[in-house]
């Protein structure tokens, strides 16, 4: 502290300099950002200095996106944290695993919540970050620390000129106790590797109680295994949105360094060199910082004595069923103490992943927005099984509003195939709600594996709790949302073949019971359900009457291709009923009462809808634009008054709240409102719009903005802005007889598509462009597989065979083409 080297100049081989100032003479980091270029070395001049013996620990130098070799370097996991969820930001985290590890920086249940760019204090690292379930904060700390202060005492300040965020890789300095943490991630186990720069004695904190972003632990048991590891479990409640009102979580922790005792505390009391300890019981409903339940902090904290340079290296794990399964999910993931090598493997995985697709062209911030969409999009839903196939079953219990209450615990058996791989997985995820705008065609058109892992699940929570889930939480139902998005999910499976770990059968007959009195499609609403089948709408809800009819259709179309006739009629009739809603006068689906008055005339208000309005629920009415059209007077009618929308929503960047605005991309009942100009016969208003919208909602790389603000949805905003970038949609989810893809205008130059060879003839898909540019939007002509091509758009059944699109562009509409 007695040297310090205030300025300088940085030199570059190719003769630039770069002159630097304000140094800090704390360690700080001094973060310069300059252009590409080409260099063989860089050196650092000090020109102001004061003392005798300066210098620099270190100069890190990263490479700049001309040189990334990766798809895992495009991911910036920083874009929109400063407003989103808690399970927004998950850097050690495979695709869907089960554990699910991150700095926690702001502990709120959501808006802004997690790990938020703006937060400049580690509050602990939890390694649990699932929809309505969290907790398991590990925390390490030198000197003496209070544990019993909660994570207000032991918090550390940090920098983000210190870290390092990727996909399954996160590394920052806690400046409080001047230590690296490191963070990499199995499928089931999360790996730490602690760095010390000082002799200081030190701590591993373990806490198992209070709140931690969307849940709060409580009655936690620990029980120390020889002097290396502990093993426990604790429960989690007070969840938002209901689902079941408590959930045992089991872990399994082990170091590679013996550590001298075992401590721990339960409130205000702490307890020395203890073998178990037993965490306080009660929590108390809160609304204080959204969070809905307040528990006294309890836990363990494994002490050693350590030398500056020294790493003490932490696994952990985790089971919804056992310790012994949580045991065996970390021997199985991983057996070893090589971080490096978990390190590698973790990224090795995410790139093959986010190479799915592969894009060139563009620029830097729209390829980093694209592979952050696609991370997104593969991140947020978590499984729950363990590596022997057990999951548990929170289905069966009493149905109080949004939860689930005096539930029988069941530990269930995933089948296996004959090498004793399970068949399919078990998910923990945020509703269903309207994916088939977005996760429902990205899955099938890269991951088609996924789409029928989910649909798989689903159909299992059916088989436990005779209810199809729109947000399952835990192996249980919490409720969220409305409808029975698993429907379009399902069915979109379907209709592209993907049913290979699933019955078909036994899917539509699970289904057909919940769109019918007692179902999920309209739960607690029977009254509602029969009147919308006598007289095609909901009363009172202009939303659910739109939902439920583009799901009875869905149902309806698979009805179709499986020969089931009656079916097809039933519940194609239902899906065409909608029109008894339809306002003349305003040209626009509103709310009817029973009584057939309008609740209201105002299209702009969000009462009778889904967290809509009228001009932003009236277009996704996915399944019938052609009837929707002749209602508003023709194609050129519809077209105009949905133009009229975009052009009032342009100045706010197609972004508002919860049913206001005409267009919204922020929310997913607007998602599909650009698609719709194509399917009433103006293409080039889609070639449009959606490239504004994809520019202007979506564009963002900033940790403020990106994702319109509020509901990412675990991937979904991010499915909706990565497929306007390459360029191909679905109105319908993929949920026809005959699927198709609508083409629109990619912002890349080549998008290549990997097709997965299990699931699909081809190969691979690519999309080249030529002439493209920010002001070339418009398609002047295509070409498919060499010939001309005058479509708006391709079959599933042409994309799974592989092949090649080309797209000419231009800044002035054809408007002969795609008609």
């Amino acid at each position: 502290m007695e040297a310090h080297v205030a300025g300088g100049v940085l030199h570059f081989s190719d003769g630039s300099t770069i002159n630097v100032w304000g140094m800090a003479n704390d360690g700080t980091p001094k973060e310069i950002e300059f252009e590409s270029r080409k260099v063989e070395w860089v050196r650092f001049e000090v020109t102001d200095a004061a003392g005798t013996q300066v210098g620099l620990s270190e100069i890190e130098v990263f490479p700049s996106p001309d040189d990334y070799t990766d798809h895992v370097s495009w991911v910036n996991p920083y874009i929109e944290t400063a407003r989103g969820r808690y399970f927004f930001f998950i850097t050690g985290n495979q695709p869907y695993g089960m554990i699910g590890a991150a700095p926690l920086t702001r502990n709120k249940n959501q808006y802004g919540g997690g790990y938020n760019y703006n937060s400049t204090e580690v509050l602990g690292f939890p390694q649990i970050h699932c929809w309505m379930l969290s907790g398991l904060t590990v925390m390490p700390v030198t000197g003496e620390v209070d544990p019993t202060g909660g994570e207000q005492s032991w918090k550390s300040s940090f920098l983000h000129q210190g870290e390092i965020v990727q996909p399954g890789y996160h590394r920052l300095f806690l400046d409080t106790y001047k230590m690296w943490v490191e963070q990499t991630a199995t499928d089931r186990v999360s790996f730490y590797r602690f760095t010390y720069t000082e002799e200081n004695p030190a701590d591993i904190l373990l806490n198992l109680g209070g709140y931690v972003g969307t849940s709060t632990m409580v009655n936690a048991h620990v029980y120390k295994k020889g002097n290396e590891g502990v093993e426990g479990y604790f429960d989690t409640t007070g969840r938002l949105w209901g689902g079941p009102d408590v959930v045992r979580i089991y872990f399994a922790v082990t170091f590679d360094t013996p550590f001298k005792s075992l401590d721990g505390w339960v409130g205000s009391e702490q307890f020395k060199d203890i073998s178990e300890l037993q965490g306080a019981g009660e929590s108390i409903p809160s609304n204080q910082g959204m969070s809905y339940h307040d528990a006294p902090t309890s836990g363990v904290k494994a002490n050693y004595q350590v030398q500056p340079g020294e790493q003490v290296l932490m696994k952990v794990a985790i089971s919804y069923v056992s310790t012994d399964n949580a045991w065996e999910n970390l021997e199985q993931d991983c057996s070893h103490w090589d971080f490096n090598r978990v390190r590698q493997e973790s990224q090795q995985e995410w790139n093959e992943w986010l190479g799915r697709i592969d894009v060139k062209g563009g620029s830097h911030d729209q390829q980093m927005k694209f592979y952050t969409d696609l991370w997104h999009s593969l991140l947020g839903r978590h499984k729950l099984d363990d590596y022997n196939g057990e999951y548990p079953d929170y289905t069966d219990g009493t149905r109080v509003g949004a939860q689930t209450k005096n539930i029988r615990f069941h530990v269930r058996q995933l089948a296996k195939d004959r090498e004793g791989k399970v068949k399919h997985h078990m998910y923990n995820s945020d509703a269903f709600w309207l994916t088939q705008w977005n996760l429902n065609t990205l899955w099938g058109l890269a991951y088609p594996s996924v789409l029928d892992d989910f649909a798989a699940s689903l159909l299992e929570y059916d088989v436990n709790g005779n209810l199809l889930p729109r947000g399952p939480c835990a192996g249980g139902y919490s409720y969220i949302m409305t409808g029975c998005p698993a429907t379009s999910l399902i069915t979109s499976a379907f209709q592209k073949g993907l049913t290979r770990k699933w019955d078909q059968q036994k899917a539509f007959k699970a289904m057909k019971r919940n769109h019918s009195k007692g179902g999920m499609l309209a739960l607690g609403m029977d009254k509602e359900l029969d009147f919308y089948v006598r007289n095609g709408y909901c009363p009172g809800n202009a939303g659910l009457t739109i939902q439920w009819a583009f799901e009875d259709w869905a149902l309806a179309e698979m009805a179709a291709k499986m020969g089931k006739k009656s079916d097809y009629n039933y519940f194609h009739k239902r899906a065409t009923g909608w029109p008894a809603s339809f306002n003349k006068e305003l040209g626009l689906i509103l709310p009817k009462k029973a009584n057939g008055e309008w609740v209201h005339t105002d299209p702009l208000s969000g009462n009778g809808y889904v967290e809509a309005n009228a001009w932003q629920a009236t277009f996704g009415l996915s399944h019938d634009i052609p009837v929707l059209a002749r209602l508003m007077g023709g194609n050129d009618s519809l077209c105009s008054k949905l133009d009229f929308a975009f052009k009032q929503s342009e100045s706010t960047d197609f972004v508002y709240g919860y049913g206001s605005g005409y267009v919204s991309y922020a929310n997913q009942p607007g998602c599909s409102n650009a698609h719709v100009f194509s399917h009433a016969g103006k293409p080039w208003l889609t070639q449009y719009w959606v490239r504004r919208v994809k520019e202007q909602a979506y564009g963002a790389v900033t940790p403020d903005r990106g994702y319109g603000g509020h509901d990412e949805d675990q991937g979904q905003m991010g499915g909706v802005s990565s497929l306007m970038a390459i360029g191909l949609f679905a109105l319908d989810g993929g949920s026809s007889r005959d699927p198709q893809y609508d083409i629109t205008s990619p912002v890349f130059d080549e998008v290549t598509i990997s097709l997965d060879t299990d699931y699909y003839k081809g190969k691979t898909f690519k999309i080249k462009t030529y002439n493209n540019s920010a002001a070339n939007c418009y398609i002047q002509r295509a070409r498919l597989n060499g010939k001309e091509y005058n479509s708006f758009r391709i079959p599933h059944a042409v994309f799974s065979d592989g092949g090649l699109l080309e797209l000419w562009m231009g800044d002035t509409p054809n408007k002969a083409w795609g008609k």
